[in-house]
């Protein structure tokens, strides 16, 4: 299907993250734009109030008459998320409307553009959002679809007027095999979406294939130590050949310098705490500079970068209290925000409240999350985040709470948590998961302001 034929696009599943962003994307270009979800939340009133309508119900007689009869001129948006036996999806195959997962109409949208793909189980969200944010901060500019809402724009859409596309290139279900950038990062390769590839090898086999997607002339960006061929490696670290060095904490923020054998930046200060976020950021900066963008401009931008909500979020800091949320919910990412945590308040008692999210990935990683959760100092488990998942007998939150071996820790529900951080008042509060405790971040945040 053609971009130019595009007339009217409905989004079953509009309230995801990605999904949004393309609803976004069309509606800004005029075309009619509906959609339906679950479950209202912040962000589908969001897209409501900028004029796109949205059903909650799972019912063909929901839908707006415009996507009642099939059109040519019709397109339907899916995510894998939604289940197979729902309602609204089922009416669009039945009816034989053109049907693409939001990953194919990534690759509709940057087919003919300067196409700049970032891949990897963790880190893809911020490393491509502040790619985005150098392109548009130096005014190189750039169009860009994000896996998170950009606390400098305040929205997972960027709308340029030259022929360069950033998109965020989600691996689950192989999604990203869509794409042919002229770019490509891959940050991370660790085991995850099993339930997908079935083990990590088949995993590491998707993203040999997404680095092979590569145009002819096209660069390829790896993590150091990844096992990608022809791939230009970054890390901080003195052996990457886009390197951070001298990494130190002033201020509450981070500050490093960057070098390449080629070109270098001094003293280069980030609001993103950790080395992880460094490293997010040393990409970027790779990048940036092959494009032409002046170093000092390019640094002055990464200062400015204010980061993306729910990732290392500071929602409350009052001086008596602080309270961070991040959406981390694979063991690496806990570990990698943990550690970030301790390297900025190392003499601050850590109470973290984590949502496991998936039963396969609880089942599959367990050992894994019961390690890296042991190292806080007082750990308030929620159960277990479904998804699009049906439980898994034996795998809940008590199933993980008995391998960790951390003394201070219970399972509580939603409901109880914010009562029982008004009662202990913790000084450093970190919510953790990428399910729905988003809903209790307001409640916690009001409660500690309020305290």
């Amino acid at each position: 299907m053609e971009l130019s034929k595009i007339n009217r696009v409905f989004f079953v599943g509009i309230g995801g993250i990605g999904m949004s962003a393309l609803a976004r994307y069309f509606a800004k270009r005029g075309q009619v734009v509906c959609g339906y979800d679950k479950t209202r939340t912040k962000l589908t009133e969001t897209l409501e109030q900028e004029g796109i309508l949205i059903t909650y119900l799972d019912e063909a007689s929901s839908l707006p008459c415009a996507f009642l009869d099939n059109h040519d001129d019709t397109l339907v948006v899916y995510t894998p998320a939604i289940p197979k036996e729902a309602k609204i999806l089922n009416h669009f195959i039945n009816n034989g409307f053109a049907l693409k997962k939001r990953s194919e109409v990534l690759g509709i949208i940057s087919k003919g553009m300067f196409c700049i793909a970032v891949a990897g189980t963790h880190g893809k969200t911020t490393t491509s959002s502040v790619v985005a944010h150098i392109l548009k901060d130096t005014g190189y500019d750039c169009t860009a679809f994000l896996g998170g809402i950009t606390s400098n724009y305040n929205s997972n859409v960027l709308f340029g007027k030259n022929n360069v596309v950033v998109v965020e290139a989600d691996e689950y279900d192989r999604s990203f095999l869509t794409l042919h950038p002229d770019v490509a990062v891959v940050t991370s390769m660790d085991a995850d979406h099993l339930d997908i590839y079935g083990d990590k090898s088949h995993l590491e086999e998707s993203f040999r294939l997404f680095a092979g997607q590569l145009k002819a002339e096209g660069v390829l960006y790896a993590h150091e130590g990844l096992p990608l061929e022809k791939s230009i490696s970054y890390a901080a670290s003195s052996t990457a050949t886009a390197r951070a060095e001298h990494l130190r904490v002033e201020g509450a923020k981070f500050v490093f310098d960057y070098a390449d054998g080629t070109q270098s930046i001094k003293d280069i200060s980030l609001m993103l705490p950790g080395k992880h976020n460094v490293e997010n950021t040393t990409v970027a900066i790779a990048i940036a500079l092959q494009l032409g963008i002046d170093a000092e401009k390019v640094k002055q931008a990464v200062a400015n970068f204010k980061g993306v909500k729910r990732r290392f979020e500071y929602i409350v800091n009052n001086g008596s209290q602080i309270y961070i949320d991040d959406y981390a919910h694979h063991p690496e990412e806990l570990r990698a925000c943990f550690d970030a945590v301790r390297q900025l308040y190392p003499d601050k008692k850590l109470t973290v409240i984590f949502q496991p999210h998936l039963f396969t990935r609880t089942r599959d990683f367990a050992d894994d999350f019961a390690k890296v959760l042991s190292t806080v100092d007082e750990l308030i488990l929620l159960e277990i985040y479904p998804a699009r998942e049906l439980p898994l007998e034996g795998v809940n939150a008590q199933f993980l709470l008995d391998k960790i071996t951390l003394a201070d820790k219970k399972i509580c529900g939603k409901d109880f948590v914010v009562q029982y951080v008004k009662d202990t008042k913790p000084e450093l509060i970190l919510t953790v998961g990428a399910g729905d405790i988003d809903t209790i971040i307001e409640p916690l945040k009001n409660t500690l302001n309020n305290a």
